[in-house]
């Protein structure tokens, strides 16, 4: 049941908050700053508001899950220091003596309570609604682009994943503590994922008799992760890794399997709209979302900053029609040619190659002149066929015999007249120069917020990550522009 009106119990010992958390602290600026009522409105349909238990305040749990973001532990290590640090009980809103949750709880509380909610606009809504009520977000522009984060098994088995985090934490017990290795059984004969899952639960159960070594902050804490990885894939129901994982590329000869975060970023940096997808998808498809979706959260957009993944023939279209900018260096093959829809391939525009329906990059490319000089020049692309002999998407694309597969598009810079001479103006130029910030945000996000890897499994989980990673660095970057003023 949840809760109408949670009252928070009287303490004597309330003032050490005051004492001991500093004014510029960060969990107590953001603490005061937000109001996170928001968050029971967003979930009151998840609970029974008349029968059953109190059920922990869902402002509370999400909390819990920002705090998880801000400081990359895992749900074990986060209850643990919510226990003995007071600025996390300050932000959770308990008293210094309060007791705090079990970790179990949060896994449920993702799972169950967050299920088919759109987090990402909810979260990204507010924090623009903030910005815009303390004055700090002034311009009409947005930077686009898109990040790429690796999946949680990053080409591996779930069954290599799981032997990556085991021997990690063997060998870290054993620097502690070199005997404990007759202690430990002999490993897995076989392959099997069922068999290692067994052989690390075993060398888990091991170390937890272990009084002495597994109090030690190095030892508990690989304990902690290595026991939720296993009980995460357990519940998974595909143990073949990551089912919504997708590969994409980021250079012709580099790939990578995971997501991508398609973010729309103002110039004051704070990101004003966010689309998690898998990670083959194009980033020139987002850009009208991405606009829409910022405007919706009530920053009004007249011009866009991006890459040349952007300047495709319906986006300067869309620009065109609603009056506004687009700052998009042309591609003259960033186009799709005369192609029907269902037949269209991907222009990957990091490995200047095209990408078909199944995935395959194209191995080379060529100009093909045409007689008639009235026409524009096409590209033509060759892909592997010995992969389409056997993809099997090859019906309607492939035909049987041939022995080369190409694709060929049209250079069509006669319909990009009025772009290539609007980038050659000044304003174009000074507005280009402003792309860097984006950069640097998806470094911010990866390096500081743990986005490199995606800390679970599909789709779900990843766009929970999103929000709540671009929540943390949204009001980071409002809280420093509101103490700059």
């Amino acid at each position: 049941m949840l809760e109408r009106q949670p009252s928070l119990p009287l303490s004597a010992h309330y003032q050490l908050y005051d004492m001991l958390i500093p004014k510029d602290n960060f969990l107590r600026q953001m603490k005061e700053l937000v109001d996170f009522s928001f968050v029971e409105e967003e979930l009151e349909d998840k609970y029974c508001l008349d029968t059953g238990r109190n059920a922990e305040p869902p402002v509370r749990m999400f909390k819990y899950l920002l705090l998880k973001q801000i400081h990359d532990l895992s749900d074990a290590d986060l209850v643990e220091r919510a226990r003995y640090d007071l600025s996390f009980k300050y932000f959770l809103d308990l008293i210094p003596e309060a007791s705090v949750i079990h970790s179990s709880t949060l896994t449920k509380f993702r799972r169950l309570r967050l299920k088919d909610k759109d987090l990402m606009n909810v979260l990204v809504a507010k924090t623009v609604e903030l910005a815009l009520e303390h004055e700090v977000l002034k311009s009409n522009t947005i930077i686009v682009d898109a990040t790429h984060t690796l999946s949680r098994f990053h080409s591996k088995t779930a069954n290599e994943y799981v032997q990556e985090k085991s021997k990690s934490l063997r060998k870290v017990a054993y620097q502690h503590q070199p005997s404990i290795k007759e202690k430990f059984p002999d490993k897995p004969a076989t392959d099997s994922l069922e068999d290692e899952l067994a052989y690390t639960t075993a060398i888990l159960e091991v170390l937890e008799k272990e009084e002495q070594l597994k109090q030690l902050p190095a030892i508990k804490e690989k304990i902690n992760m290595v026991k939720e990885v296993v009980e995460d894939i357990q519940e998974e129901a595909n143990y073949g890794g990551d089912p919504d994982a997708r590969k994409g590329y980021k250079a012709s000869d580099y790939s990578f399997l995971g997501y991508k975060t398609h973010i729309a970023m103002s110039d004051e940096r704070i990101i004003t709209a966010a689309v998690v997808t898998s990670g083959e998808k194009s980033d020139t498809k987002y850009l009208k979302e991405l606009v829409e979706t910022s405007e919706e959260n009530g920053f009004m957009v007249d011009t866009v900053v991006g890459d040349t993944a952007y300047s495709s023939k319906d986006n300067l279209q869309y620009m065109n029609e609603n009056e506004k900018q687009l700052i998009s260096r042309l591609h003259p093959i960033i186009t799709n040619g005369n192609r029907k829809r269902g037949k269209e391939f991907e222009f990957n525009k990091d490995a200047n190659m095209y990408v078909c329906p199944a995935g395959h990059l194209a191995n080379k490319k060529s100009v093909k002149k045409r007689q008639d000089t009235s026409q524009n020049p096409q590209l033509k692309y060759f892909f592997d066929v010995e992969k389409c002999k056997v993809c099997p998407l090859r019906d309607g694309c492939y035909i049987e015999g041939a022995k080369t597969k190409t694709y060929s598009v049209s250079i069509k810079s006669s319909e990009h007249l009025s772009q290539e001479a609007f980038q050659e103006t000044e304003e174009f130029k000074r507005l280009a120069k402003t792309r860097y910030k984006i950069e640097a945000k998806n470094s911010e996000l990866k390096h500081r917020h743990g986005y490199k890897k995606a800390n679970s499994s599909g789709l779900f989980g990843m766009k929970i990550q999103g929000a709540t990673t671009i929540f943390v660095t949204n009001m980071k970057r409002i809280i420093k522009l509101i103490n700059e003023k």
